[in-house]
């Protein structure tokens, strides 16, 4: 990958980034050097996104997702199937990829759904659907029958393809919307237990025994579910997961009665993050995602009680993780850039080769949530200030995103 940046680099022999001239740009290549600590990193590649299109481009569309995706210096995200037409079947799926065809600026790709309208009672058209699908995902739901899992498994399986799976067990929901810590019982709120998530983690770990296919856990958030796939990876089986920066960062005693701290899976406890962090620098953790998930202003401003789920972060993603991790030295540059651009990539076949950005990486910002391209605004790092800030983003040969 590096190889190809620098010769995509180099055809030119010189960069203009905000009025300055590289002369020798493959040596700001991973390293940051004297120049205003200029530094150019692959383009970022972001395996959970929710661009809303088709059935919801009132909260984003695949214009303003990919757009939002390239300031943040990604060249390739992966869209989440919880759609209207939900990307079930061959036609389903033709409904979004014409639009990405149409509208995105980097490289969009869509998951098909596991079931039939992610409802968990008949498997999805997954045969006709291989070919566009970059993998297979109900995210937003975890898939309850253990029979349904198993036989989406064995045809995952068999056609190659990756099970991408939101790990929540319904049943021990009992109408929770934030953790189930301190922070719920101190403020009369309901609270989601730990188990919810890591109990159908270590169902679908020995359903992978049992099928062979390749497994990948979403937006992790438990230390229980972390020592899970130390275990599998141990074990040899074909597991990776992702988790958020948002699960890196902040803890329930962070929480405030705000909607855009509300979240599925929700921000957990101190010992949680902890072991999160821990499992990211041994790479237990494989990859960085966002889980970027715009709504409308109304529909986050209902506290925590009521808002809906989600938050937004493709364009401040780099930036916290840089701040957080690499500035504060509990991470090297290079780590972050695996994280974030390398193992997501291997992991789901993208080619990120001659896609690049170019960072200021001494640049102080405040994030603004007026300034965002996404129509999404609610994020809880709003008003904090952040180090690295992107200059410019190419995928393909084509500038995607200029500041």
């Amino acid at each position: 990958m590096k190889n190809a940046i620098i010769k995509n680099l180099t055809k030119g022999k010189t960069l203009e980034v905000s009025g300055k001239v590289l002369s020798n740009p493959e040596a700001y290549f991973c390293a940051p050097v004297s120049l205003n600590n200029l530094v150019i990193l692959p383009g970022l590649c972001d395996v959970h996104v929710h661009f809303r299109e088709p059935g919801f481009s009132y909260k984003e569309t695949i214009s303003t997702g990919s757009k939002a995706a390239a300031r943040g210096g990604f060249t390739a995200v992966c869209t989440m199937p919880n759609l209207n037409p939900v990307p079930d079947s061959v036609d389903n799926l033709k409904v979004q990829t014409d639009i990405i065809e149409k509208d995105a600026v980097i490289g969009v790709y869509p998951y098909g759904s596991i079931t039939v309208g992610q409802k968990g009672e008949v498997l999805s058209d997954m045969d006709g659907m291989a070919k566009s699908a970059i993998a297979f995902s109900d995210d937003g739901k975890g898939v309850q029958s253990d029979d349904m899992m198993r036989s989406a498994m064995l045809k995952a399986k068999a056609l190659g393809k990756i099970m991408v799976c939101h790990c929540e067990d319904n049943s021990l929901l009992k109408g929770g919307y934030i953790h189930d810590g301190e922070y719920a019982k101190a403020h009369g709120h309901k609270g989601i237990c730990s188990e919810s998530e890591y109990g159908q983690v270590a169902r679908d770990l020995e359903l992978v025994k049992q099928t062979g296919c390749s497994y990948h856990v979403c937006h992790v958030s438990t230390k229980e579910t972390v020592e899970l796939i130390r275990q599998a990876k141990k074990q040899g089986l074909d597991v990776t997961c992702e988790t958020a920066p948002h699960y890196l960062i902040l803890d329930d005693s962070k929480l405030q009665e705000d909607g855009k701290f509300k979240m599925n899976p929700p921000i957990r406890g101190v010992e949680d993050r902890d072991a999160l962090i821990q499992g990211v620098l041994d790479g237990t953790v494989d990859m960085i995602a966002t889980d970027h998930a715009p709504h409308s202003l109304e529909e986050k401003s209902k506290g925590l009680a009521s808002s809906v789920f989600g938050i937004v972060g493709i364009e401040t993603s780099f930036a916290l993780m840089y701040t957080h991790f690499v500035k504060t030295g509990l991470m090297t540059l290079e780590h972050l850039v695996k994280v974030m651009s390398e193992n997501p990539a291997k992991r789901f076949g993208i080619d990120l080769d001659g896609d690049y950005s170019v960072w200021d990486l001494g640049k102080e910002f405040t994030v603004d949530t007026a300034e965002f391209l996404s129509k999404g605004k609610s994020t809880p790092f709003e008003g904090d200030k952040l180090f690295g800030e992107n200059l410019l983003t190419v995928c393909k040969g084509k500038i995607v995103y200029k500041k």
